[in-house]
């Protein structure tokens, strides 16, 4: 039972500590960073949003492709230079494929940037992990839509 008398609460008979001095402040304050502006955009919004719709159509296309690959066309035997020239013939598999590694780089780099975010603590060291994260990122898809797209089966 609470007995508020003054400033100090009775608690069973006991002094508590004044509740206002538990209170946490709100997340959005104004800093010295941003003066209260609002940011222009929405982009760590969006960004969240793209991780969370990005891995639902990974888990589709990643399990689609196990299932697939795997279980319905015999195993990881059958896997061979041949098997994967018959499959990028047809445009349905080089879309598939392209989705999944645009979707799987993105989605990682995404989530690396917000490890950069929260552990990299000076300014630069931040900048200069997130330039070597692009870097890598855009090099990774750049390669691989050039090898889905231009994939000759008849290399000698």
């Amino acid at each position: 039972m609470a007995i508020e008398t003054d400033s100090i609460e009775l608690v069973d008979g006991g002094p508590v500590a004044d509740p206002s001095a538990f209170l946490i402040e709100p997340p959005r304050t104004r800093t010295k960073r941003n003066n209260g502006r609002k940011s222009r955009t929405n982009f760590e919004m969006l960004a969240w949003l793209f991780m969370r719709l990005s891995g639902i159509v990974l888990v589709f296309l990643v399990l689609g492709h196990l299932i697939i690959q795997l279980v319905l066309d015999g195993g990881v035997s059958k896997i061979s230079f041949a098997f994967v020239a018959g499959r990028w013939a047809s445009p349905f598999w080089q879309g598939w494929d392209l989705l999944m590694l645009w979707l799987a780089m993105l989605h990682g780099a995404n989530g690396m940037r917000t490890v950069i975010n929260d552990y990299a603590e000076r300014d630069t060291t931040r900048l200069w992990l997130k330039v070597l994260l692009v870097t890598a990122t855009v090099f990774t898809v750049l390669l691989g839509t050039l090898v889905i797209f231009t994939f000759d089966p008849n290399i000698s």
